[in-house]
């Protein structure tokens, strides 16, 4: 079992930055896949980023790329999202979500339901 708590939410400006980490419960955590989701009011919630177990594949919605940057340090159970030149549409609830086997080679699923364990979510809020 894996628990994650999402930190580093809140309110920017447009064109600002946020920082938000999930922390992990995981015995051996850098056996995990991590990866990054949000969720919009009324919308469906969609993949962000993930990152291998190792860091050393990353992949990015188009939506993100070029702007935000994932990165884990196994050796303190975390994984990072640094949000920069936000925009209002990034306005969402941010979950962390991880899976052994949600990255494969250079490659990393983005489907919702690959990825078995999730946190309870960090509220991003962008004004314009």
């Amino acid at each position: 079992q894996v628990q994650l708590v999402e930190s580093g939410g809140g309110l920017a400006q447009a064109g600002g930055s946020l920082r938000l980490s999930c922390a992990a419960s995981a015995r051996i955590f850098s056996v995990y896949a991590m990866a990054w989701f949000r969720q919009a009011p009324g919308k469906e919630r969609e993949f962000v980023t993930a990152i291998s177990r190792r860091g050393d594949n990353t992949f990015y919605a188009d939506s993100v790329k070029g702007r935000f940057t994932i990165s884990r340090d196994n050796a303190k159970n975390t994984v990072s999202l640094q949000m920069n030149s936000l925009k209002p549409e990034d306005t969402a609830v941010y979950y962390c979500a991880a899976d052994l086997f949600g990255c494969s080679g250079d490659r990393c699923s983005t489907k919702l339901n690959e990825y078995e364990y999730w946190g309870q979510g960090t509220q991003v809020t962008v004004s314009s």
